[in-house]
């Protein structure tokens, strides 16, 4: 499939280099996606603004990664349902067995045990 044209939304964005948060960010940015960062202390990330909530964003977007504990990716799932987001990639240690079957309950299309990066070539 191809992202390039669908909007994403990364939770758990941070200013901190050496966390995936911030990697998966800037490489998305770096290579033309149209991405939003999501963290609750929103702020800035690499001179754009970071959203304190996923419903904050102006359009919602097609695509959630999380990078965020996986007793937050479960809230995230029920933002996704609610604001009908269709697509929820849960990065390696960000899932859990409750988030996916939610996910998958509410129709969303969920990836887990994958990464997002690696599985469409950007690392």
């Amino acid at each position: 499939m191809d992202y390039k044209n669908k909007k994403i939304a990364v939770i758990g964005v941070t200013n901190r280099e050496d966390k995936f948060g911030f990697k998966i960010f800037r490489d998305l940015l770096k290579f033309g996606y149209k991405v939003k960062g999501v963290n609750p202390q929103n702020g800035e990330v690499l001179g754009n603004k970071i959203y304190k909530n996923l419903e904050d964003i102006e359009e919602a977007p097609d695509v959630v990664i999380t990078v965020v504990p996986s007793v937050v990716t479960e809230k995230i799932v029920e933002t996704c349902r609610r604001m009908n987001i269709g697509e929820i990639w849960m990065q390696p240690g960000s899932e859990s067995e409750a988030a996916i079957k939610k996910a998958g309950d509410y129709g969303v299309k969920v990836f887990h045990g994958v990464c997002f990066m690696i599985e469409n070539n950007i690392w």
